[in-house]
């Protein structure tokens, strides 16, 4: 079902109010973007979607706005209004392919893009894409009662799959809305550096048990491994840079670093076969084939105030009053120099 987005005046911007010279779109090209940001302004009781026309004159103070250096900042708090069905907070940006056309569904094939291996793959806008981004985190959340995976994480970026009930249904495997990619910084506490790593997630059932993410190293260790990387690490404010692009069925991972080897991989989506060329029987055999897709970029912020049973609930520390979770660290934050859609590029 088509989700409306909301329309957010300059009127209702509040501490986000500047002149248009200051927004992140005349800065950015964000003309294929909406954005959701950890506000529920119009009193829904949902995280608040800034379509692709408000954002072309949207910023907000505290969590959407341009640097003194005129670049990109996304800040999420730990604890405050998240999306349906998610315990994490996030500002966070949302491919719309369609860009002003709103008459295009947000889940159609007009919005979104597919692997060339789709049975409708001629009826998609778009085959594969590219993301381009440099960027430096800033600060990740470091209060945490459980120092589970995603706690003192953020990710910076991902492909996310449409979850699709209408997909379920057919019964192929497909439509559960999971991630090909998502990429992490991640940086305890009292560690020196932090570590940038990327996972895929097996394309299973929200209920089978085998549905998890495999992660990558880039640099420093992944979220298994609790020792301070030290000088292979990431520091806070250091700036790297990544890209995703897929290429009919072959998603190519390129990541930089000043002064470091850059770091490749590629990994088919359309069979079970990892990023290191093993079969994984795990896996969906046909990976994400079937599913609909669409690119992320931002602040995702990893440490959930949910204290519960499961990986991903870390009982990070946060009040829901935004002054005192800065001041007492329950944030995350990422700046973006470059923030760049385009279509596919073959390698």
């Amino acid at each position: 079902m088509f989700k409306a987005v909301i329309f957010i005046s300059l009127m209702t911007l509040v501490s986000g109010c500047a002149s248009t010279s200051d927004v992140p779109a005349e800065k950015f090209d964000l003309s294929h973007w909406k954005i959701t940001v950890p506000l529920d302004q119009d009193n829904n009781g949902k995280a608040d979607d800034i379509d692709t026309k408000a954002l072309m004159s949207y910023q907000h103070a505290d969590f959407f706005y341009l640097d003194k250096n005129g670049s990109l900042v996304f800040t999420s708090p730990n604890k405050a209004i998240t999306t349906q069905n998610s315990s994490n907070t996030r500002s966070e940006l949302r491919q719309m392919i369609r860009g002003l056309d709103s008459s295009i569904d947000t889940k159609s094939y007009g919005n979104n893009f597919a692997l060339a291996a789709h049975q409708d793959a001629a009826y998609f806008d778009q085959i594969g894409g590219r993301l381009e981004a440099t960027l430096k985190v800033n600060h990740v959340a470091r209060n945490a009662k459980h120092p589970k995976k995603p706690a003192y994480s953020v990710v910076v970026g991902q492909i996310h799959a449409g979850k699709d009930k209408a997909l379920i249904a057919e019964g192929n495997g497909f439509g559960w809305g999971n991630e090909p990619i998502k990429i992490y910084y991640k940086k305890w506490p009292n560690h020196k550096t932090g570590s940038v790593f990327w996972t895929y997630e097996r394309n299973l059932p929200k209920d089978d048990p085998n549905r998890t993410d495999i992660a990558y190293s880039v640099w420093g260790n992944t979220w298994e491994n609790s020792d301070d990387p030290k000088s292979i690490g990431v520091a806070l404010g250091e700036e790297f840079s990544y890209t995703i692009n897929v290429v009919n069925n072959i998603m190519h991972l390129n990541f930089t670093l000043q002064n470091r080897a850059t770091v490749v991989y590629q990994i088919d989506l359309t069979n079970n076969i990892d990023a290191n060329g093993k079969i994984d029987e795990k896996d969906n055999v046909a990976g994400y084939t079937g599913d609909w897709h669409y690119f992320k970029a931002g602040a995702y912020n990893q440490c959930s105030t949910k204290d519960a049973e499961g990986m991903w609930y870390a009982g990070c520390s946060g009040t829901g009053d935004w002054a005192v979770d800065k001041e007492n660290g329950d944030y995350t934050s990422v700046t973006f120099s470059k923030l760049k859609l385009s279509k596919a590029m073959n390698q």
